[in-house]
């Protein structure tokens, strides 16, 4: 196994190790640098999903620049949605593993691992560019089926991280779930289209 320093990061030059598990301390280490890039550009694929299915984002192709900065303004309330969104179910999941077992988060890098985890884990989002690209009749349930597996690969983000049983990486996220539908909810109340 690697030391801290014997590689050093393609994107930001910084000393890091190389993927490996810990068999020991039973922990996976991740030294890489795209979660951020991943979180955001899948936080983008989702905007423009959001985006494409507004009733008024389609419906005039007038090129006026009044219209084309209306869009605009809609696209990024729509990222600034689903970014609300992802975060509180980030929030749901650490809320609730903290509740159940406060031992496995004690130090803040094992926050950090889990949101490292929890992010790369969410790579099943970038699905949706084909499922919008080659619409069809399916696009429902194309869309339920990557819902399903990004939750399915988070769960087992949360298992591998902190070395859980199954039944509660499950309840970590169901809680998550209910925290993001309660944000979901509540920017329907405030009349926000979502």
């Amino acid at each position: 196994m690697a030391e801290l320093g014997a590689y050093r990061c393609i994107e930001c030059n910084r000393e890091a190790s190389e993927l490996y598990r810990d068999y020991q301390r039973g922990v996976l280490r991740i030294s890489i640098c795209i979660q951020g890039k991943l979180c955001i550009f899948c936080l983008l694929c989702e905007a423009y999903l959001r985006w494409l299915q507004l009733q008024d984002s389609s419906q005039n192709t007038d090129p006026d620049d009044l219209i084309r900065y209306a869009k605009e303004w809609d696209f990024y309330r729509m990222f600034g949605i689903a970014s609300l969104e992802q975060t509180s179910f980030i929030v749901g999941i650490f809320i609730a593993l903290w509740q159940m077992r406060p031992e496995m988060l004690k130090k803040k890098s094992d926050f950090i691992l889990l949101l490292k985890a929890l992010l790369l884990s969410s790579y099943g989002k970038l699905l949706l560019i084909p499922a919008v690209i080659w619409e069809h009749d399916y696009a429902p349930l194309c869309l339920m089926l990557i819902k399903v597996f990004v939750l399915t690969s988070n769960s087992q983000a949360i298992r591998v991280t902190l070395n859980l049983n199954q039944m509660l990486p499950w309840l970590a996220i169901f809680i998550g779930l209910v925290l993001e539908n309660g944000t979901v909810c509540l920017f329907q109340k405030m009349g926000w289209n979502v």
